[in-house]
Formats: C-alpha cells, sequence, structure tokens
C-alpha cells in the first residue's frame, strides 16, 4: 500500500529539498532522457522558471511522440450534490444549507441523452460522498445505464472497498479517479473536518483498492492552492511512480484543478499562477511521458488554448458542474463556477485550428479492438 511508502519521505525535508535546486540541477535534468525523482525536484523549483519555453517545447515533443496531435474530449456528469463530509473549499460541503439533489434515473437519462446530441462518448460521473443517496448499489446502476449511452465511462466519487470497485468494473466503468486534495497530512486535516473524507490515509489508499480490483485506469490529482504546489506535486508524482510498478497493466491519467470560487470558499491559501501552472504541468509531462493528462473547464480560455500543445492529451468542454446542469435543473448548486463556458463545438473548432484531432471516443480503445 503506498501509505506504507509515503512514511519514508517527509514533507519538509522534500520542501526544503525543491527550494534548493540550482539552474545547474534543472539543466541536468532537462538533458536526461529519463528524470529521477531528484530531478523532477529540480525541474518542480523555483530555479526552473527561467526555463519555461523549454519546458514547453520538450513537454510538446513528448507528447506528441506517445499521444500523436490528439485531444480526447469528455463531458462531466453530476448525479449528486449529497455530501456529508464538511471541507472547507467546496460548495457541496455538508455546513453549506443549499438545495440538495440527486438525480433520478429519469433525470440522469435526460442527461445523457443531452450529452449524446453533443457527440460525447467519453463522461465521467460525478457525486458527493454521501452513502445514503449516491451509495455504490445507485452509482454502479448509473454506469451501467450511462455505458447503454457511451463508449467510455468513468467515475469520481466516495472512497469505497476493492469489491465495490469491482462491482463497477462489472456494470461497465472503465476509470476511478480519486484526488488526494493534499498530501501534506497536517494541512489535510484543517480542510476535512468532519466526514469519512477526513481520514487522510484512507483516502491515500484508495488507489491501491482501485488496482487491485483490475480497473482499467486510475485517475489522480491534487487541488492546487491547498498547500504548497511544488511539494504536493512532488508527492503526487512519487504517488504515480509507485502504481505504475505495482499495478503495471493499469492506465493513469493526472488532473490539474485549481481552487476556483464556490459556496462558503472566501480565498486561496496558496494561490498558483499562470507561469507556476505551465510549469507544473510540463515537468510531470517530462518525468513521465506515459501519463494522461486532464484539463477542465476550471482554467481560463487563454489557458486552455494555451496548454493544448504542452502536454494535455484530454479536455472536459461545455461542462455543467451542478446536478441536471445539462437538461433538468439548471439552477441547481454548482460545486465549482466553471471558468471556460465555451461549446463543445467551440472546442472542437480551437483544437482543429492547431492542428490537432479531436478523439471523441478513448484512443486507446479504438486501436485494440478486434
Amino acid at each position: 500500500m503506498f501509505s506504507e511508502q509515503i512514511i519514508k519521505y517527509y514533507w519538509e525535508e522534500v520542501h526544503e529539498a525543491i527550494y534548493a535546486k540550482t539552474s545547474r540541477d534543472v539543466e541536468i535534468a532537462l538533458n536526461k532522457k529519463k528524470c529521477s525523482l531528484d530531478d523532477l525536484m529540480a525541474l518542480l523549483s523555483p530555479a526552473a522558471v527561467a526555463y519555461l519555453e523549454q519546458f514547453a517545447k520538450r513537454s510538446h515533443t513528448l507528447t506528441v511522440q506517445r499521444f500523436g496531435k490528439t485531444m480526447q474530449l469528455f463531458a462531466p456528469i453530476y448525479l449528486s450534490n449529497e455530501c456529508l463530509n464538511v471541507c472547507t473549499y467546496c460548495g457541496f460541503s455538508f455546513g453549506n444549507k443549499i438545495p440538495r439533489k440527486t438525480l433520478s434515473e429519469t433525470e440522469m437519462k435526460m442527461e445523457f441523452e443531452f450529452l449524446k446530441t453533443e457527440k460525447f462518448e467519453h463522461v465521467l460521473l460525478v457525486t458527493g460522498e454521501d452513502a445514503i443517496h449516491a451509495n455504490p448499489a445507485y452509482i454502479s446502476n448509473s454506469i451501467a445505464i450511462a455505458r447503454k449511452y457511451f463508449a467510455d465511462v468513468s467515475v469520481e466519487v466516495q472512497p469505497l472497498k476493492e469489491n465495490e470497485y469491482s462491482m463497477f468494473k462489472d456494470s461497465g466503468c472503465d476509470a476511478v479517479l480519486v484526488y488526494q486534495e493534499t498530501y501534506n497530512p497536517e494541512t489535510y486535516k484543517t480542510y476535512h473536518l468532519k466526514g469519512k473524507k477526513a481520514n487522510y490515509m484512507n483516502r491515500l489508499d484508495t488507489p491501491d483498492r482501485i488496482g487491485k480490483a483490475g480497473m482499467n485506469k486510475i485517475g489522480l490529482g491534487v487541488l492546487l492552492g491547498l498547500s504548497d504546489w511544488r511539494t504536493d506535486a512532488f508527492f503526487l508524482a512519487l504517488h504515480l511512480a509507485y502504481l505504475e510498478k505495482t499495478y503495471w497493466q493499469t492506465r493513469y491519467s493526472i488532473s490539474f484543478p485549481r481552487l476556483r470560487p464556490a459556496e462558503g470558499v472566501e480565498s486561496v491559501a496558496h494561490p498558483v499562477t499562470d507561469k507556476e501552472f505551465v510549469q507544473l504541468l510540463c515537468a510531470l509531462r517530462i518525468f513521465d511521458n506515459e501519463v494522461e493528462m486532464s484539463l477542465s473547464t476550471r482554467e481560463p480560455e487563454y489557458m486552455r488554448n494555451n496548454l493544448i500543445s504542452m502536454g494535455v492529451t484530454s479536455m472536459s468542454a461545455g461542462s455543467k458542474t451542478n446536478p441536471g446542469g445539462y437538461s433538468t435543473s439548471p439552477d441547481s448548486l454548482e460545486q465549482f463556477e466553471i471558468s471556460d463556458d465555451r461549446t463543445p463545438e467551440q472546442i472542437l473548432e480551437l483544437i482543429q485550428q492547431q492542428g490537432y484531432e479531436a478523439v471523441w471516443k478513448n484512443w486507446d480503445k479504438a486501436l485494440t479492438a478486434h
């Protein structure tokens, strides 16, 4: 389990090591064909800011070599905003006195039918963490229904048991996303006050349970803005490297959500600038050439326009972050405010203008299908 590996590292020691890296360390890392975790520290360091142009070129080259000039498109579908956790950065937090909603089968089918007309073949089903309304049986049934409409179904839900992930796989689930939010155990406590999500170690070992269940893909990420992003990125890469070695038949993706305005969220403790965001994305691509990288509509138009060629392999488009937001309940509470509200058609045009091909289905499945 990853919890047995992470205890060999101390947050403060890693933090100090990253900030001690020099320009020479960055140049050595950039000239290596395969970067070590120590090299990654250099790529994430403040000393690396002066090399962003080289980062972008290297990241672009590595991504095209592995994935070609393609961009997978997907849409999130929020099935429920019911949540029993108290998390100070989330609009769905239990302490927020807002209308709660969990989609019925009829309502979710309306959402599915709407997105089907938008050409989407890859959807991400999202719920709050509520074992009553959005329990494993509800989620499994939702997956089975979604597979009647879409070629690829992923979920982002509460941490569950291995056998429950096996049930999801049997229902047609292709991937499970679970973000640690922050790998700093002390900071984690300050943001997750009540509920099952307050259990740091349980969440930390969730990808292990997903891997043991034989899921096709596991998605990782941190919520940028909660802790020092450079140190969090190192631990994210450490987690990724462990999983790739342990569950080597599984594919992996990482996401880069920056903290956005939401109900009850007033400020960001550790803001990440646009330059730092580019550095993070490129550093992780240089470190790991195989991992898929996803970019959501949290990012503004100009950022998404420019990041297409820097390492990203999938993007959401036309996203709604509230249950029923596409068709049945457009005014229900969002989990967070989106920044890029362009339509799927506009995103498709953007991708094509940059010389990329939009992929609506999972490209690996298309290549291996008989």
